[in-house]
């Protein structure tokens, strides 16, 4: 979300705030390196109290889309948890949520030369029965989603377990796409064979640490799924210590199919042309690298050819 609006709704709302400026970004935002995803994640929580109503949402959406083409982008998926927004926001059902969403692309795909649509994320921490009924609710409105997703720490929740959610919205006509390896763990390489093996990853969110698994490397190439790489976020992170050792270049040069992407560009103060700037600065990227990036991002986006072929045009 814009860091004006947040602001601006956080006063309304009347949410406590610093009033110092530097002291509400260090509140809300994350802009150095943190110590973990469980440390970024938390910031979440703070930010999410905003999310208030139908108005908000709409106008959160619409917002996302105009930032994102006045930073160049003309294919944009976006995602959210309907569980993360609702939790606090008695007012708001899975359906308005989702509805307001809706709304906000639409209006910005009428004032815009833009390719959207929208991506539903289960999340992994809360009860199996919960997340089953997320999934339900993406089965229901699979004309406006795209996708499903499972993010959230994946450190204590292995994507084994939510085998039985995936198998019943593939087989309703969503595309699955997995946060999976982007952790320091040793099972990272795993988890990430296990959404493509057993979940049916068509991308991986992240995937990052496949970098130190030859075989998980291997599997990418051979079916030709590509991970959703962003740089900045992963160094908040701390998935890796620095722009230097990101792999992104190695993945690269190895055959993996990788894209670029922003990751919650509000939260973390940046957009995408940020993850451009350090795969070209730290990297090495040029632009054949980034052409190459923008084909897999074309052929790889859930978003229908002919909305992608006339958002894209120049």
């Amino acid at each position: 979300m814009r860091w004006s609006t947040l602001l601006e709704i956080a006063t309304t709302l009347k949410i406590d705030i610093p009033k110092n400026s530097a002291q509400q970004r260090s509140h809300f935002l994350v802009t150095e390196p943190m110590k973990d995803l469980n440390a970024v994640l938390s910031k979440f929580l703070i930010a999410q109290k905003v999310l208030a109503s139908e108005e908000i949402l709409e106008r959160l959406a619409f917002e996302a889309c105009e930032d994102a083409f006045n930073d160049g982008v003309r294919i944009c998926e976006m995602r959210y948890a309907p569980t993360f927004i609702a939790d606090g926001h008695s007012s708001l059902s899975y359906e308005k949520i989702h509805q307001a969403f809706v709304r906000g692309l639409t209006r910005a795909k009428k004032q815009m030369q833009i390719a959207t649509g929208l991506i539903c994320i289960l999340q992994r921490i809360l009860p199996l029965e919960k997340v089953s009924s997320v999934t339900d609710f993406a089965i229901e409105n699979k004309d406006t989603f795209l996708a499903l997703d499972l993010a959230d720490d994946e450190t204590n929740s292995e994507p084994l377990k939510f085998a039985k959610d995936f198998a019943r919205a593939k087989k309703a006509g969503l595309h699955i796409t997995v946060h999976s390896g982007e952790s320091p763990s040793p099972d990272a390489g795993k988890w990430i064979k296990d959404s493509i093996q057993v979940l049916g990853a068509e991308r991986i969110g992240h995937g990052i640490q496949a970098i130190h698994h030859p075989d998980v490397m291997k599997l990418l190439i051979e079916k030709d799924i590509p991970l959703e790489v962003c740089p900045h976020s992963n160094f908040l992170t701390q998935a890796f210590s620095s722009y230097e050792s990101h792999p992104l270049k190695k993945l690269y040069d190895a055959g993996v199919p990788v894209t670029l992407n922003s990751d919650d560009p509000g939260m973390f103060a940046s957009v995408l042309t940020d993850d451009y700037l350090i795969a070209q600065e730290y990297q090495g990227f040029g632009v054949k690298e980034f052409t190459r990036c923008n084909e897999v991002a074309f052929n790889k986006s859930f978003i229908s050819l002919a909305e992608k072929t006339a958002a894209f045009k120049v």
